[in-house]
């Protein structure tokens, strides 16, 4: 049995004032020609399937049409789960409808998906919350899929029947895991667990999440889980939420984040993205491959000294999403920011970086409080914004609003 592993399309994400959904729409074609080239059964897609509880309506419709693509006409099983950035309920919407053309949708980890036939020959023979089993007609074994979508720490607690608080979700879950194990998933079929969660491997250091990812491991989240926690019978574990490809553990099987299809953060600047895709028989060990994707702009964080080189660079890449600082001595002039954006549409982000001379790098290191209040707030100024002095507007503005509250 084959199976492809994506997570996080994040669809309908926008950078700023830069839409990526023509980037997306060419991304989930090259996704859908992965799957058809390497001939796979099941596709799983772990969670974040948009960018927001309320996507746009082509958001919506992209994600509708690249799963239905992905069906194969209804032949290839496709398994999407929700993730911290979904709406649980809007995910499970389609589902009667969806699973007639192969695609089942889980918002809850306590959603229940009926058994039932497909026209196809696709059969969910065993069900019950958090549990899909399902028989392909071209294979005389079952997929067995542990499912867990994102939820708050509270939300798992309260669907796996848990009053104790200081029971930690890592246990909580592993318990829950290994009661499905030990009841459905023998070596005589296949087995694995899909979930979006943090996940890493105990007394490692935690991976990153990306900058402008909804944190899990905060007030309202959800824990690590360690890779300890996943049963033993499990043969390879489908994870979302962390953006950038890597495998947490090789025990006890591989456990892997895919990536996000494209770099949707400047902290992901320069990430190689991938699918994963491998072969998988009952009680034998899963070797992946990584099936790296080519579209999408390049994200690049650069710093420059002179606007000049920062031009030559740009007119270079045409097709780059910058992030750019520049070396300024004051503020940036008007006439550069203009050159600046009329050369290259994919400026995200202009920072100017202030050269502070010895004289007011010492000068910022104390505040004599005996100066006057105009003196002060030049000297607050330049401590707040790397030694870049006020303009005569600023001042002028700073000394009518000191007169209106001083009567000077």
């Amino acid at each position: 049995m084959r199976i492809l592993h994506t997570a996080d399309w994040h669809l309908g994400k926008r950078l700023e004032r830069i839409s990526r959904m023509p980037e997306q729409i060419l991304v989930m074609e090259e996704i859908v020609r992965i799957a058809d080239e390497q001939q796979v059964d099941v596709v799983i897609v772990a969670g974040d399937l948009f960018d927001n509880f309320n996507p746009a309506t082509e958001a919506v419709e992209l994600l509708y049409k690249t799963l239905k693509r992905l069906t194969n006409n209804g032949k290839r099983l496709v398994l999407a789960i929700a993730g911290n950035h979904d709406s649980p309920d809007r995910i499970e919407a389609p589902d009667p409808l969806a699973k007639e053309c192969g695609i089942v949708f889980v918002g809850y980890p306590y959603s229940h998906v009926s058994t039932c036939q497909l026209d196809c020959g696709i059969v969910i023979s065993r069900s019950e919350a958090g549990f899909i089993e399902v028989k392909l007609p071209q294979y005389d074994y079952a997929l067995r899929l542990i499912v867990t979508p994102y939820a708050s720490e509270y939300r798992l607690k309260t669907f796996l029947g848990i009053d104790q608080p200081e029971a930690s979700l890592r246990e909580v879950l592993q318990q829950h895991w290994q009661q499905l194990a030990d009841k459905y998933c023998d070596s005589k079929g296949v087995n694995i667990l899909a979930t979006h969660l943090f996940m890493m491997k105990k007394g490692t250091v935690p991976p990153e999440e990306p900058e402008d990812e909804k944190p899990i491991l905060h007030i309202g989240g959800a824990q690590a889980v360690f890779s300890e926690n996943v049963p033993a019978q499990i043969q390879y574990v489908a994870l979302g939420h962390l953006h950038r490809f890597q495998q947490i553990d090789n025990e006890p099987c591989p456990i892997v984040y895919s990536s996000s299809p494209l770099s949707y953060s400047f902290s992901e600047a320069g990430q190689t993205k991938y699918v994963t895709v491998f072969d998988i028989l009952p009680d034998t060990p899963v070797h992946y491959e990584k099936v790296a994707l080519t579209v999408g702009r390049m994200l690049y964080r650069k710093r420059f000294e002179t606007v000049q080189e920062a031009l030559d660079w740009l007119r270079q890449h045409p097709d780059a999403l910058v992030e750019l600082t520049l070396v300024t001595s004051d503020y940036l002039k008007a006439e550069d920011r203009k050159a600046l954006f009329q050369n290259h549409e994919g400026i995200v982000s202009l920072i100017p970086e202030i050269k502070r001379t010895q004289d007011e790098k010492e000068e910022s290191q104390g505040v004599d409080l005996s100066q006057n209040m105009d003196e002060l707030f030049v000297q607050y100024f330049k401590s707040r914004f790397n030694g870049q002095a006020p303009n005569e507007d600023i001042m002028n503005l700073f000394k009518e609003i000191k007169a209106e509250q001083t009567g000077e």
